[in-house]
């Protein structure tokens, strides 16, 4: 087992002084991983591909809040519709219809982050400004998906003040949106190699892999 439990308790003092709430990012990693830092007081766990989601979520204890983090396609929504708790990467218009259609067969609201694309890679999802716009302008017309906020992931980069310059921008844009004066709005930028800046320029919700359980091992 790989989990760093001393890590991860260190981590959530700091995130818990600055109220920063800690997705721990489990994509790849076993079960028994996850349930070593479920049983140390983690509750929020991030995946980012639905069979591995709905596989670990049908094993693990049902309190655990679950996340999709990676790229959602909208044939897979129905998948995790019953019971996923946030959905971070919104980036389309066609997916929030899908998720708000699925939502509603299942009888639930699901709660959704809108991915704004920040970052100079094009490999990078997410919404322009004006997309992001237009989207929000439309939220009504979808009853069961509740916009909790914004996501967004800065450049792979070692440049810090340019990872940093991308989080500002973010949170200029957040600021700016009809989301920033709901009670308990999101903004969820940073991970295991800049969640530190992220934190220093606003975000409220972290995604962070390794630094709690190692790098990761693709097959």
């Amino acid at each position: 087992m790989s989990v760093n439990i001393e890590q991860y308790q260190q981590i959530s003092r700091e995130l818990l002084a600055a109220s920063v709430t800690l997705v721990a990012v489990s994509k790849t990693k076993p079960v028994e991983d996850i349930k070593a830092l479920y049983d140390a007081g983690q509750k929020d766990f991030g995946e980012n591909y639905v069979q591995e989601l709905v596989d670990k979520q049908a094993v693990l204890p049902n309190d655990i809040r679950w996340h999709f983090i990676g790229h959602l396609q909208s044939n897979k929504v129905k998948y995790i519709a019953p019971f996923v708790h946030l959905i971070h990467g919104v980036d389309s218009l066609k997916l929030l219809k899908e998720i708000d259609k699925q939502a509603a067969k299942n009888n639930r609201i699901i709660d959704c982050l809108l991915q704004v694309h920040i970052a100079t890679e094009e490999t990078k999802f997410g919404m322009d400004e004006q997309e992001l716009k237009d989207t929000i302008e439309q939220l009504s017309s979808f009853p069961n998906v509740r916009v909790r906020g914004l996501m967004g992931m800065a450049s792979f980069t070692d440049d810090q003040e340019k990872v940093r310059s991308e989080f500002i921008s973010l949170h200029n844009i957040f600021k700016q949106s009809v989301m920033n004066h709901q009670p308990s709005a999101i903004l969820s930028m940073g991970m295991s190699g800049d969640y530190t800046i992220a934190i220093e320029e606003g975000s409220t919700m972290v995604r962070i892999g390794s630094l709690l359980f190692g790098a990761r091992v693709y097959s």
